[in-house]
């Protein structure tokens, strides 16, 4: 059996039951975005790791050192922000290729640097080691919630609006870019913006979990096809999803329109937008979006709802059911 036949995910699942016996009543171990370990009568520790690979997750000679690093740290700082958490530290270890310079390292550590600051995350440790040919990126972040506070994908709920704090595809429109040098505008240096230098939403998770209403969380970086089925399977419901709400950008409409791109594939596939998706009782859903935009400036869009049923996504166009055969990115699909 070859990996691509059953995905990064059916990996983890063959190997998580191992582990199951050992995960502590005081834990919560594989299957979120942080691993959550109790600390103390207040708080809880969440840990999160993540690998970058070049030729994998970027090209080296289409991001420069300093997004590289800004880079890095974000997808980690993204997880945190997913279980409404707040970074405490992080551990940076990265295998070095021979043809990598000193300045190139010295300019990747500025861009780390600058998101670390930004919010307040020292880098603490990590390990440095040599590769042959392919800079290998792994970071590990340390971050703590209050006892019990952390938003899981378990906890969805009948009933309950299915959110997104920001556009989707944008990523996934970068990144075309990049691979067919599309020319230069102010839409694609947009788009680029997106894909190199993504920004957690660190804020705006801790807002949300804040609020009891708010349920199940998780952040966006393999598109909402997948992403939400993490949520579905968690939490032992379905979805329904409206294509016709989902939230696109002028910027991705309009680079779209002229390279005819379907742009509704990379919004629900297309991954790496690092926007949160999350769960919240009807009931108060007018009151979150409120003051969401009044304190960030930006909207929360309601794309669909949670019913019950198996986990699966229903997509709607037009108040029908329609197919949309996307998966989201899978590491290891040929």
């Amino acid at each position: 059996m070859k990996l691509s036949e059953i995905g990064e995910f059916g990996f983890i699942e063959r190997f998580k039951p191992l582990f199951t016996s050992l995960v502590k009543c005081s834990q919560v171990g594989i299957g979120d975005d942080c691993a959550v370990i109790s600390s103390n009568d207040a708080e809880d520790w969440l840990v999160t790791t993540d690998l970058l690979m070049e030729d994998i997750h970027f090209i080296r000679n289409a991001i420069t050192p300093d997004q590289l690093g800004y880079k890095s740290l974000a997808v980690n700082l993204s997880d945190i922000a997913a279980m409404g958490g707040t970074p405490v530290g992080s551990f940076l270890s990265i295998a070095i290729p021979p043809a990598v310079d000193v300045e190139y390292l010295d300019s990747f550590m500025k861009g780390y640097h600058e998101l670390s600051a930004k919010y307040n995350t020292p880098l603490l440790g990590g390990d440095t080691t040599r590769s042959i040919k392919h800079i290998a990126i792994n970071v590990c972040v340390l971050g703590k919630s209050l006892k019990g506070m952390a938003r899981r994908r378990n906890m969805a709920k009948p009933g309950d609006a299915v959110c997104v704090t920001g556009n989707l595809g944008d990523s996934a429109g970068g990144l075309h870019i990049l691979l067919n040098n599309i020319p230069d505008s102010d839409s694609g240096r947009f788009l680029l913006q997106r894909h190199l230098k993504p920004e957690p939403k660190l804020n705006e998770g801790s807002f949300l979990s804040g609020n009891p209403d708010v349920h199940a969380m998780i952040d966006i970086s393999d598109g909402i096809a997948s992403d939400l089925k993490h949520i579905l399977t968690s939490s032992g419901v379905a979805a329904q999803i409206n294509i016709d709400w989902l939230p696109l950008s002028e910027q991705l409409k309009n680079i779209g329109g002229q390279q005819g791109w379907n742009t509704i594939e990379m919004a629900l596939g297309g991954g790496e937008d690092y926007e949160l998706l999350f769960t919240v009782s009807q009931g108060i859903l007018a009151d979150i979006q409120k003051e969401f935009l009044v304190k960030f400036n930006t909207p929360v869009i309601h794309i669909g709802n949670i019913i019950e049923g198996t986990p699966k996504i229903h997509w709607l166009k037009d108040a029908i059911e329609v197919e949309m055969p996307i998966e989201g990115f899978n590491h290891f699909r040929i």
